[in-house]
């Protein structure tokens, strides 16, 4: 019964989306009557919302509130002009494409997905303006170097977990990955982008608001690359001292807290706050009317995410997770493949990748244990399988249509297709490897 509710689930989605119903609320229709098919207890379903909301925004909402309060000052500013002039002016704009990869691919390393997602936005925004390409064949460079460092590199925190879940060699899984991620990021990115490029989608306003005010000069490039770039750079400098130094250590308990990404990214506002609106002699209250600017502007898009987060939690609490684990344990196959499909699985039906990548950790665990298999490649396998078909039970599939402003059939055609590419271009990838790595 519990395929045939997911499936039914989905086209419900679908059918309220193309009726024009807000995601806000057909997710949430969704999330309740698919709980009550799969055996819910009333009570236990309304805990299982009241869950979804908690873990969603605890983890999602000051990280998207910042990050867009950050985006709007740089956009406001002309600090996010005044980049995208600078990677113009250097790549080409027949380059473009491989300028925003390679600047999506340094944020994404240290960066979780949501927080490179909404720094990078203001910036894509701003060179889809300036060079009047297409958005599609901009963003797909962007959002394929963020997946791909989310699946496959430490440190980012998801491989991290993985690496220490099967013991892993951080230094070879990072090497084996960049092996595999960054033709799967070209493939994924600036190739897919030129396929989609005939897809009329316009280019909203950043947040949802207009400029009404155009930028008459410029702030410098150089600040407007550090300002840009500090939560990264934070980050970065967290992960490394958490790799080099002893936990006792006052210089990585300090980075520890200035590292974390809600402290970077608050931060980073700050700074940009004082940069680039009081030193240009603006008035605190402009400077604060553009900071509520930027959380109205994305409000619509945090409640989405949220439904997204509770449809995923009802799908993990009535037993969906448990469920496909047993079966899937009855499969006779290579470790490697049987790691992934595992993986897949779990991510199309619950929706979150991070829970599909350690669900099945525990249930291939017993596999690198044996010592059958690389813990490396096995790391990458579940990565490369938490990417795979991502739909509208995941925050990221919402996420990026509500920002972009895209149809639901522009979201398949686009998001749904990366993300499905990079899963399968990394299952080859780790099964090309596995020929010479034992």
């Amino acid at each position: 019964m519990t395929f045939p509710v997911i499936i039914f689930a989905i086209a419900l989605q679908v059918f309220l989306t193309v009726k024009k119903v807000s995601p806000f609320l057909s997710l949430l229709i969704v999330a309740i009557i698919s709980g009550l098919l799969l055996g819910m207890q009333p009570a236990a379903l309304l805990t299982s919302i009241e869950k979804g909301v908690g873990s969603t925004l605890g983890g999602l909402a000051l990280i998207i509130c910042l990050g867009a309060i950050l985006g709007k000052i740089l956009e406001i500013s002309g600090a996010a002009e005044q980049i995208s002039s600078t990677l113009i002016n250097g790549f080409g704009e027949k380059n473009i494409q491989w300028a925003v990869l390679l600047t999506g691919f340094l944020i994404g390393i240290p960066l979780y997905y949501n927080a490179g997602f909404v720094i990078l936005v203001p910036l894509v925004f701003s060179i889809a303006r300036r060079t009047g390409l297409p958005l599609l064949y901009i963003v797909m460079p962007m959002a394929a170097s963020l997946s791909t460092t989310h699946c496959f590199l430490p440190p980012h925190p998801g491989p991290v977990v993985l690496v220490n879940a099967f013991h892993a060699n951080m230094g070879l899984t990072l090497m084996y990955g960049l092996t595999i991620a960054i033709p799967t990021v070209i493939i994924a990115g600036p190739v897919l982008g030129r396929a989609l490029k005939n897809i009329k989608t316009g280019v909203p306003d950043l947040f949802g608001t207009a400029k009404t005010n155009p930028v008459t000069s410029l702030p410098p490039a150089i600040a407007s690359f550090c300002i840009a770039l500090l939560p990264v750079l934070l980050i970065s400098i967290s992960v490394i001292s958490n790799i080099f130094l002893s936990k006792e250590n006052p210089f990585r308990i300090f980075m520890a807290f200035i590292g974390d990404s809600t402290i970077a990214l608050l931060i980073s506002v700050l700074t940009a706050v004082y940069f680039f609106g009081l030193k240009r002699k603006k008035s605190m209250q402009e400077v604060m009317q553009w900071s509520n600017d930027a959380i109205a502007g994305i409000a619509v898009i945090l409640l989405t995410i949220t439904c997204g987060g509770v449809f995923k939690q009802v799908l993990i609490d009535s037993g969906t997770g448990s469920y496909i684990a047993t079966f899937s344990s009855k499969l006779d196959m290579p470790p490697l493949l049987f790691a992934w499909i595992i993986t897949a699985l779990l991510r199309v039906t619950l929706g979150s990748a991070t829970v599909a990548g350690l669900t099945a950790a525990g249930i291939v665990a017993p596999l690198v244990a044996a010592g059958n298999i690389s813990p490396e490649l096995m790391v990458l396998a579940v990565g490369a399988g938490s990417v795979f078909g991502s739909h509208i039970n995941d925050s990221g599939f919402w996420m990026y249509k509500e920002f972009f402003k895209l149809t639901l059939k522009q979201t398949f055609l686009s998001w749904t297709v990366m993300e499905t590419l990079i899963s399968i271009l990394g299952l080859i990838g780790v099964s090309i490897l596995h020929l010479f790595i034992k």
